[in-house]
Formats: C-alpha cells, sequence, structure tokens
C-alpha cells in the first residue's frame, strides 16, 4: 500500500494474498486516524479478486462511519467492485465526487496528556458546538470529551489527537491515542468506588460510543444527537 501524504489518495497495487488482508485494514484505519475527510483508495494496480478487497474495504468504511467526518471512497476502473462502496472508474471522478460534497467542518487538536488537556479539550468543543449550532450539546459533549481525554492521561499517557465534526443533527468525538490498552466499560460502579464512572457517563450522554485498535494505538469515539432520547445504548 502507498499514500500521497499531502493528499487523501491511497494506492493498493499488487497482488493481496489473504494473509495480508489484516494488515492493508490496518494501515488503512491508520491513515483515516492521521487524517480527518475521506480517503481515497485506487484500485487500478491491483491484481487481485476484487469482490475480497471491496468486502474488505467495507468493513473498513463500516468500522470508521462514527469517527468525525471519516469515509472511504474507492476507484476502481475494473467496475467489479459493488455493494455499499462509493466507486469511481478514475481518480479524476473520485476527487470530484470530494469537491462536490465539501468535508464536513472538522476540528482537530493535539494534547500532551496533562491535567490541562481535558480543559482544553473543553473549550474546543464549546467552541465548536457554538459555531455549529449545536448549544444543546455542549454540556454533554464536554462531559464525554472529559472521559475521553482523562482516560488517555490516566492510562495511555501518551500524546492524543482530539477531533470532532458535525454530521447533521448529530456530533462526532474521537481522541487517538498510542496505548493498544483497550477501555474497559464494567457498567455501574459501586457507589463506595472512587473511580470508574468515566465509561459510564459517556455511555448516558452518548448514543454510541466504541474504541477501534490501531497498529500503534486506539481512536476513542463517541457520537452525540441533538434530539433527546429515552434509551441510551453502547455499541
Amino acid at each position: 500500500m502507498a499514500a500521497d501524504e499531502s493528499s487523501a489518495l491511497v494506492w493498493l497495487s499488487g497482488v493481496l494474498e489473504p494473509a495480508e488482508h489484516d494488515r492493508v485494514r490496518d494501515a488503512l484505519l491508520a491513515r483515516l486516524g492521521e487524517r480527518p475527510g475521506p480517503i481515497v483508495v485506487d484500485l487500478g494496480g491491483l491484481r487481485s479478486d476484487r469482490p475480497t478487497v471491496g468486502r474488505l474495504l467495507a468493513e473498513v468504511r463500516r468500522v470508521v462511519r462514527d469517527w468525525p467526518a471519516a469515509d472511504l471512497l474507492v476507484v476502481d476502473p475494473a467496475g467489479a467492485v459493488t455493494g455499499e462502496l462509493a466507486v469511481h472508474p478514475h481518480p479524476d471522478d473520485a476527487t470530484a465526487a470530494l469537491a462536490r460534497t465539501p468535508m464536513a467542518a472538522v476540528l482537530t487538536e493535539e494534547l500532551t496528556p496533562v491535567v490541562g488537556a481535558a480543559r482544553r479539550a473543553r473549550e474546543l468543543v464549546t467552541d465548536g458546538c457554538d459555531r455549529w449550532g449545536m448549544p444543546e450539546l455542549t454540556e454533554p459533549a464536554c462531559i464525554a470529551v472529559t472521559e475521553l481525554v482523562n482516560n488517555v492521561v490516566a492510562h495511555a499517557a501518551t500524546p492524543m489527537t482530539l477531533r470532532l465534526a458535525p454530521g447533521g443533527d448529530t456530533l462526532h468525538l474521537a481522541v487517538r491515542d498510542h496505548s493498544r490498552q483497550q477501555p474497559r466499560y464494567a457498567g455501574l460502579a459501586p457507589l463506595t468506588s472512587a473511580g470508574g464512572r468515566g465509561l459510564l457517563l459517556i455511555d448516558t450522554v452518548a448514543r454510541r460510543w466504541g474504541s477501534t485498535l490501531l497498529p500503534d494505538g486506539k481512536v476513542i469515539w463517541c457520537v452525540l444527537h441533538t434530539e433527546e432520547e429515552s434509551h441510551w445504548h453502547h455499541d
């Protein structure tokens, strides 16, 4: 797999053996975690079974569907990839499709794992909710982002990237760190517990949330809706 660091283009070429599928999947997820917005995967130089590759790419797209402003477009000159993917015959067509649908507004901040990181994250969330006309999400989003960031400070202790973007009537938040230690959700914490409520708070204010492992870390994300819901669920 090769990528143009200055653009959204990624090329898959040669023969993709089944044993390499996990490596390619991880590389695509890492690419989507590194830059905001969609990526374009060009299959023009690939000499592998297109339907199988299409299923792999569709899986990647499903994984990132709730990340802020993330998506995956495919270039397949052979026209053999079908299904839920957005497929184009030429890179210029995919680029034009991106231009016709401008990327959603995205705010990104690089944070260090220090006590003040959550305060800066709340400032960014407040700014985003204000500029995107979602004032009702300011409080729950600040609760969620505080827990996402504090989780990194307390457990991962690595630099992190905070990203947020609107999506219709939803707000998408994600924190990418460099630890593969997964968060653990154990439901309600005992009243005598001094901690353990971070993920419970996220589960309460967010419609959906989850964690995706990357080769050198993970992305923890959540989605908040402007409409109040009587039932929240955890992915």
